[in-house]
């Protein structure tokens, strides 16, 4: 940490010489001895001075002088550690992968492990709101529930749905999730962890994990208990062997331990708090920031001065005393309001909020979470787009982004305009982008996502009822003499409405059922024990 000590704008550094030049200057003003030396013989000059004694008195002089060093000091921007971007932990990716075997549906764990790690994964997200997280299911087989995003509502809802019914291979493949897991988090630029809610890690994956070792850090979430207990298959049937007792499924703890050893996993077990989750949440952020010190050395460093304004304050305060002679403290201390750093806490906004910049007073709303409060303060056009992106207004962002001419502006409208629904114009401004940065990978991948949203589009909007065009009828005859019915009307609203009821009684559940089964049927057949 001391060596990375520098600072980031050390020209101001030049007024402490200047700060030592006053003081001296004006202590040669002061010094009668001085001044009288050319006009008085040195002799008689003793004799005719009076002075008086000397102490430790707080002089105009003293505060102007110690103003102006803090000042200095604090405009260098000192430093000795790095920051994130405003984006980059929202986009650093996490998938949870949920085990649907049949064994989640012991009791040992209440009211079973899949519906306890169905409220886990509810707590984690909501310690990490904003975070990009994507969701898995395995079994037998695994598959995606849902790709990244950042809607917790929405990944709730999933999560809620998810039973051990709804896989069509029973069984347990942790390497062919952990393969899944890792093809759809491919295209990402940051580092993610994969968190496993899972009762057990079969022998035959421990292989697959050791040999993982890519960016993506495994992190494990046992969810059971070494006594097991009964494996519930209905509301009030249990799971039963050969000669008809029931099964009773256990946690292999030596085996976990065993995996966490010899491949370096990340291994915790569940608990009847939140002491768990809060530590799954804290290793996530460190395995972030170790890899994002490793991966962006050219990461912008966090300015410390803005510290420094507080003994500025209590100093300016000193000038209310009475007998302060110098009149332009005021000017000085507006003026280092001005070029205070910008990354002050929430707890000395209320201090801080006079001497701060509308720019700075924003990022104080923005850093405590309130992003409306905070696009109101903002006078850079990138951070008002930010902070009114993150406040889901997303028009206002669009406009405050569409006022750079730049990269990262034009990568900004198209997110804001993928959020608005308007595919085409958002594909357009990530084109943009790529011409003024033309290997930036994250604007490539959205360009393809929202690519393939447009193509998807137009099919549905050419085969609006569903029907595809592969199964078309070998023969079409009509029967015109057979009897040709009555005719009726038909309300073409209410028949409407009620096909547009019967889709949305289709559960998440079923969905995923379906999916799973589909997937099932087209992945190539694996080996299984």
């Amino acid at each position: 940490m001391i060596r990375d000590f520098h600072f980031l704008r050390p020209e101001w550094l030049l007024a402490l010489a200047g700060a030592a030049l006053l003081y001296w200057l004006i202590s040669r003003r002061e010094d009668a001895r001085t001044r009288w030396r050319g006009a008085i013989a040195p002799h008689l000059l003793d004799h005719l001075l009076v002075t008086g004694r000397k102490g430790l008195r707080l002089r105009p002089m003293h505060l102007s002088v110690a103003l102006i060093a803090l000042g200095a000091v604090a405009a260098a921007g000192p430093t000795w550690q790095r920051e994130r971007a405003p984006f980059v932990e929202d986009k650093a990716p996490l998938a949870i992968a949920i085990d649907l075997s049949p064994t989640m549906d012991a009791i040992d764990i209440s009211p079973t492990r899949l519906e306890r790690a169905k409220l886990k994964v509810r707590d984690l997200l909501k310690l990490r709101q904003g975070a990009r997280t994507a969701l898995f299911a395995y079994a037998g087989t695994a598959h995606m529930v849902l790709p990244l995003t950042d809607d917790s509502t929405l990944l709730q809802t999933y999560v809620d749905s998810l039973a051990t019914r709804l896989m069509p291979v029973p069984g347990k493949d942790t390497a062919r999730a952990l393969e899944v897991i890792d093809t759809a988090l491919a295209r990402e630029d940051l580092p993610g962890t994969i968190l496993l809610l899972t009762d057990g890690v079969e022998p035959r994956a421990f292989d697959a994990i050791k040999r993982h070792g890519g960016k993506n850090e495994i992190m494990v979430l046992a969810i059971g208990t070494a006594e097991g207990g009964p494996v519930r298959t209905g509301n009030d049937t249990f799971l039963t062997g050969p000669g008809g007792a029931r099964v009773f499924a256990k946690l292999d703890v030596d085996g976990l331990r065993r995996l966490k050893s010899e491949a370096d996993l990340q291994l915790a077990t569940v608990t009847p708090d939140d002491a768990d989750i809060e530590w799954i949440a804290r290793r996530i952020g460190t395995h972030l920031e170790q890899k994002e010190a490793d991966a962006n050395a050219e990461a912008r460093w966090r300015d410390i001065g803005w510290w420094l304004t507080i003994p500025i304050a209590i100093l300016g305060a000193l000038w209310f005393r009475q007998g302060s002679a110098i009149r332009w403290t005021a000017l000085l201390l507006l003026a280092l309001g001005a070029v205070a750093p910008r990354h002050a806490d929430a707890a000395d906004s209320a201090l801080l909020a006079p001497w701060l910049t509308p720019d700075q007073q924003g990022r104080l709303a923005y850093d405590r979470g309130d992003f409306a409060a905070a696009a109101t303060r903002f006078e850079d056009p990138m951070w008002k787009g930010v902070a009114f992106y993150r406040a889901g207004r997303f028009d206002e962002a669009l406009e405050s982004f569409a006022r750079l001419d730049t990269a990262d502006g034009y990568y900004n409208q198209g997110n804001c305009l993928a959020q608005l629904g308007k595919l085409e114009t958002s594909a357009a401004s990530y084109e943009e982008a790529l011409k003024r940065r033309p290997n930036w990978s994250q604007a490539k991948a959205n360009l393809d996502l929202i690519k393939q949203l447009i193509q998807a589009r137009k099919k549905q909007d050419e085969n609006p009822e569903g029907q595809d065009a592969h199964y078309k009828p070998d023969e079409i005859k009509f029967d015109d003499k057979g009897k040709q019915g009555k005719r009726s009307l038909v309300n073409l609203g209410q028949q409407t409405s009620e096909m547009w009821m019967r889709t949305i009684q289709t559960t998440p559940a079923d969905l995923l059922a379906r999916k799973f089964a589909i997937e099932a049927q087209q992945s190539p057949a694996r080996s299984r024990p």
